[in-house]
């Protein structure tokens, strides 16, 4: 049996050809574990770090030189994943833009635009010219349904520094543009304190409920020692929400005795712990949470007396 060389770098299936290796031989090395997709049409060795650099020359392989890398695509080489749990395993078509007066890609695996972008708006990485992560972020904002655009544009704030004035002083450029509405929304909500995309749906429910914002990553501190950080709390109010998505079965059981430890530690010392979990941003679950949330608020909100 006759044993396939593996690239040493990224490559895609042209290259693979030319070394004797067949899609089919490619996709049975994803299927061994041998070789990772990075995106549609470009592979890396799965022993291979996962980087920026990395992501950004895989997918340099597969994007013709004057094409820039926009949307999910630039997110995704700048490490956030915007992409649905659906999508994951799927080769999703690659997003990217001719500059306006050129002819868009339409190659296929290529979700091909054309967009005015000024030279602040770009940058090359690992061979390919990508959107910075500001414009990337904004972009989204526009482009992706709420809940998602709000959490991608808190992932990339979290992982590049990016702050609430950063995206406000981009909002002008936007102006006309289908999306901008939602951006402008969600722009001065945006906290790279969040540290997951049910975090940020979290936040943004709050908001939509008409509730005071909560400081996010909050630390308790026993001794003076930091202690128990809090996702969201009111410090003043004494009532946290932690966002909860893992499955009590999937915890261990130290992780089980840990967490019913620290909220009852927290509950004992006059915190009102409310705890969100996958399901509950719908329906009645959804309506139980904001309810209980709204209930310990009150107290709090007011010294009227009726």
């Amino acid at each position: 049996m006759t044993t396939l060389t593996i690239p040493d770098s990224p490559f895609n299936l042209a290259d693979a050809a030319a070394i004797g290796i067949s899609s089919d031989d490619v996709y049975r090395m994803i299927d061994d574990g041998a070789v990772r997709r990075v995106v549609h049409g470009a592979f890396v060795p799965a022993s291979t770090p996962d980087t920026p650099l990395t992501r950004a020359a895989a997918v340099a392989r597969v994007v013709a030189p004057h094409h820039v890398v926009i949307d999910r695509t630039a997110a995704l080489i700048h490490g956030v994943n915007a992409l649905t749990y659906a999508e994951l395993d799927l080769d999703v078509p690659l997003e990217t833009c001719a500059l306006r007066g050129r002819t868009r890609s339409r190659r296929r695996g290529i979700d091909g635009h054309c967009r005015d972008l000024v030279p602040a708006d770009i940058m090359e990485l690992g061979g390919v010219t990508v959107t910075v992560p500001l414009r990337t972020a904004c972009d989204l904002g526009c482009n992706l349904r709420r809940r998602e655009a709000f959490a991608v544009m808190c992932a990339l704030a979290r992982a590049h520094g990016l702050v609430t004035a950063d995206f406000l002083r981009t909002l002008p450029r936007y102006r006309g543009r289908r999306g901008v509405r939602q951006l402008k929304e969600l722009a001065p909500l945006v906290d790279p304190r969040v540290e997951s995309a049910r975090e940020a749906w979290t936040l943004l429910t709050i908001h939509d409920a008409g509730l005071p914002a909560p400081e996010p990553q909050f630390w308790i501190e026993i001794g003076e020692v930091p202690t128990y950080r809090l996702d969201f709390a009111y410090v003043h109010a004494r009532v946290c929400v932690e966002y909860d998505g893992i499955d009590s079965h999937e915890l261990t059981a130290e992780q089980r005795r840990y967490d019913e430890e620290r909220r009852q530690w927290l509950r004992d010392h006059g915190w009102t712990v409310i705890v969100v979990r996958r399901g509950d941003f719908t329906g009645d679950h959804l309506d139980r949470w904001l309810r209980e949330l709204r209930d310990a608020l009150r107290p709090a909100m007011t010294n009227r007396r009726w």
